[in-house]
């Protein structure tokens, strides 16, 4: 019950950060990044024009300034604010396996006849912390082993929790897989638009004026290098993601199986 509740507030949250992402980026865009792009391209138009041998610069303003690459920065920023929201919840998580959540004796052997009283030490955890996964992973081993009491099947049922959180925790990162596949994508559309540009004016090129050629092939080639920086950098974070969630899957068999499962006793 408590994940069908949580579906919804995790896609408002997505939704109001795609919104506020591309509020951040294209502010930066109309009232920076354009205006001295701009002001730069003007800047070496008139350089050449006085010099013909002038070479040129690049620069930092110029090679971000188009279309294709603000949509790269807002879905970066995108996927930034859906990581931090998943991370903030496993590394929470993470947190409580330092604590004892049974508070038991070292030792302590644990029979069918305990499982209500262990049950009931559940149940006194604070609310915002029933839906995690360690305390959910306890409770169905303890509820298995109250009712069968046989500890491999406590163990199964234990696993079984665990293995459904690693495929739900799998599954929820396909959002950010697909914006990391769509900005290379945006980078490519990019690359299309600048070169179908760059041969629309290859009459003037054939006449000698070749800046419009070199401004659409600049827009072909920056889209596409500043798309993969960004997919580069964001599969570092999407790898560091994954592997803080399956650190919390791991550790929380390891939580279960030391502090519960070798307790359990029928006799």
């Amino acid at each position: 019950m408590h994940s069908r509740k949580n579906i919804p507030a995790e896609f408002i949250y997505q939704i109001f950060a795609l919104l506020i992402s591309f509020i951040i980026v294209h502010s930066i865009y109309i009232s920076v990044i354009r205006p001295q792009a701009d002001e730069f391209i003007q800047y070496e138009h008139e350089l050449m024009i006085a010099d013909s041998s002038y070479v040129q610069k690049r620069n930092f303003y110029v090679v971000v300034r188009d279309y294709e690459q603000e949509a790269c920065f807002i879905l970066m920023l995108w996927a930034m604010a859906i990581m931090g929201y998943k991370g903030h919840s496993s590394w929470r998580q993470n947190n409580i396996l330092d604590i004892d959540l049974l508070k038991l004796p070292i030792d302590f052997p644990i029979g069918p006849e305990d499982t209500k009283f262990l049950l009931k030490k559940i149940d006194e955890l604070p609310e915002n912390i029933h839906h995690y996964l360690l305390p959910r992973a306890l409770r169905m081993t303890i509820q298995r082993f109250s009712a069968t009491k046989n500890v491999h099947d406590s163990a199964t049922a234990m696993r079984d929790v665990c293995d459904s959180e690693s495929q739900r925790l799998e599954s929820e990162l396909s959002i950010i897989r697909y914006i990391a596949w769509a900005i290379p994508s945006v980078g490519f559309i990019g690359t299309v638009r600048g070169i179908g540009d760059a041969l629309s004016q290859a009459n003037r090129a054939m006449e000698g004026d070749i800046t419009g050629v070199t401004e659409s092939l600049g827009v072909a080639f920056n889209s596409t290098f500043i798309a993969l920086v960004i997919s580069i950098v964001l599969m570092f974070f999407i790898h560091q993601l994954q592997l803080l969630q399956e650190r919390l899957v791991l550790e929380t068999e390891s939580y279960c199986d030391q502090n519960l499962i070798a307790r359990l006793n029928i006799n």
